[in-house]
């Protein structure tokens, strides 16, 4: 049973800089210390969405991720086919089958090499269940440098409902949590005239409300649709609250 000193280390982080290091604590107690969080709203048919919009967590060092995430062969992983595909826990033992079985394609074995020259060949992948079909989260679990497959899964055997647990925790934190990118991040004023939107307020309710100019609240508006990457104020408004850049308590 999940100690509750370890949930409540996750349920209290402030942001998700602090639950990110929390969670990947825990997860190097359980031997799984190299971690990727994936999250993306905004799922098509053909495409993960834009990548400005996705929201990517790890604390595999810059030399694995400058390649894996950064020249885009996450997209190719045999994984993320798994992950698009199904909900809850699959063992790495899966790419063993499907490479012996000749189901992965010419990019996929490559990505399965480029792992392996990383020492990234045992561990688990988490497929968080989603109320939306534009929505998908997951969680890639590499299993220390030195443990086989075969031990990652005597673990899980072990543990393997704890583990789930965690990061279903973890998962539903950061989704409670601002999650904007840096580059998609709005200001304080563009959160709050935009709130105000949400609730209702013309422009002109809004200048009045804050002791602006229209032309102001307007420049607002605009800058803030711009950061977003939306043609319109109600799809920034839309966004930014799945974002939860607003309607939260500041602090």
């Amino acid at each position: 049973m999940i100690e509750t000193s370890r949930l409540n280390a996750l349920l209290d982080a402030p942001s998700i800089e602090a639950l990110w290091d929390r969670h990947t604590r825990l997860m190097a107690d359980y031997g799984f210390d190299r971690l990727i969080y994936g999250y993306s709203r905004y799922l098509t048919q053909t495409s993960l969405g834009d990548p400005d919009d996705f929201l990517m967590l790890t604390n595999h060092p810059a030399s694995y991720t400058d390649t894996f995430i950064g020249k885009g062969l996450f997209r190719d992983a045999p994984m993320l086919r798994w992950v698009l595909s199904n909900t809850g826990a699959c063992s790495w033992a899966e790419l063993e089958r499907m490479e012996a079985d000749g189901e992965l394609t010419d990019r996929e074995r490559a990505v399965v090499a480029f792992n392996r020259d990383n020492d990234v060949t045992a561990g688990y992948t988490i497929s968080f269940k989603s109320l939306s079909p534009r929505a998908k989260g997951a969680v890639s679990l590499a299993a220390r440098s030195g443990m086989a497959q075969q031990d990652a899964d005597a673990v899980w055997a072990r543990h393997g409902d704890d583990i789930l647990a965690l990061n279903n925790v973890a998962h539903l934190k950061i989704l409670s949590l601002p999650n904007a990118s840096p580059s998609r991040a709005l200001t304080p004023r563009q959160r709050e005239v935009l709130g105000w939107v949400g609730d209702g307020k013309t422009v002109q309710d809004i200048a009045t409300i804050l002791d602006l100019t229209p032309a102001t609240v307007e420049k607002h508006l605009r800058l803030a649709r711009a950061a977003l990457g939306v043609e319109t104020t109600a799809q920034a408004v839309l966004k930014a609250a799945f974002q939860n850049q607003i309607f939260i308590l500041d602090g």
